[in-house]
Order: C-alpha cells, then structure tokens, then sequence
C-alpha cells in the first residue's frame, strides 16, 4: 500500500495506476463535499469528475503544507462554484421570489431528531444560490466578505442568502417535524 506522500509523488509523474489509486481512497469522501454543492448525485458526480481532473492536472501544486485532503476539498468547493456560475448566473437574484420568510429565530421541537438523509435533503432542495452560500458560509466556513469574492456579489447580497437559506430551511425543517409528530401518535 503505497503512503500518501508516495501516491502523491506518483500521481505527480502521472502514474494512472496512481490516480486510480488516488480516486477510490478519497472519492468517497470528496464525493460527499460535492454532494453538498449540488441538486442531485449526477449533478454532484459531474463536480467530482471535473475536481479529479483538476487535481491530477495540479498536484505538484500541492505545497505539502496543511493536509492533502484539506487541499482537495479545496479543488472540489472551487470547482462546484465554478459549476453553479456556469449552470446558474446570478441565481441568487432570481430564486428570491420563490422563498417566504419564517421567524429564523424560532426553536424546533427538542426531541425532534432529522436523519443525516433528511438534512442533507433538505439542503439539496435550497434555490442553487441559496445553497451555494449557506455551504460556503455553514459549512465550509467562509467569511461575507470572502464568498462575496468568489462569487462576484456584494457582501450584503451574501449575508441576504445566507439569511434566506436559513429561513428556507427552517421551514422545510419544521414541516418535517410536523409530518413526524403526526406519524408518531397512536
């Protein structure tokens, strides 16, 4: 089994047994960073494909500083934000219409647990803007100012998302909840 410094070294002299290698031990994992991205596995496989050859194309631009696998997630966020600008510009401003607001403030039910399933459902069903801003900020742990870099938008415009993206998922949340105390009573 070859070390990740080995795989690495290989992949680098663009070794194919290598990049195989490189692909099932970490594609999983990657996979699931994609997933978060996108509305649907295809959509989230197609992010992965394109991040894959991106790292092969620049590995020997990994700097060895930090963890491998923190530089690949890198390469998969950037190139799921790189999918949303082509498949949907400025969606952001045209999905605001379809969101009702919701007190964001309000608690869900203590004892109301939501599978891994059911949240990431619901985080797939957010408006393509909204749900690339509520992983960048929620998620990943980017800063306004940061995501209003990488997307081209105003900072206000972000935290606005982000804010919307909380609402919209509060409510499906709380519907959720809803549907479960009712199945649950005798």
């Amino acid at each position: 089994m070859l070390s990740e410094e080995q795989l690495i070294e290989k992949c680098i002299q663009k070794d194919r047994k290598a990049q195989k290698i490189l692909f099932e031990r970490y594609s999983g994992f990657l996979l699931g960073v994609s997933m978060r991205y996108a509305r649907n596995v295809p959509e989230a496989e197609d992010i992965l494909q394109d991040a894959m050859v991106k790292i092969y194309q620049h590995i020997e631009d990994y700097s060895h500083r930090g963890s491998f696998t923190g530089w690949m997630k890198a390469v998969v966020v950037n190139t799921a934000i790189n999918h949303f600008h082509r498949e949907k510009k400025h969606a952001w401003h045209l999905d605001i219409e379809n969101v009702n607001e919701t007190d964001v403030e309000g608690n869900l039910p203590e004892n109301c647990a939501f599978t891994r399933e059911e949240l990431l459902g619901v985080i797939r069903s957010l408006p393509a803007g909204y749900r690339l801003i509520f992983n960048l900020y929620a998620i990943e742990g980017y800063k306004h100012r940061e995501i209003a870099a990488l997307l081209g938008i105003d900072v206000n415009t972000s935290k606005s998302q982000y804010s919307r993206a909380r609402s919209w998922i509060r409510t499906r949340l709380e519907k959720l909840a809803r549907v479960a105390r009712r199945t649950d009573k005798p």
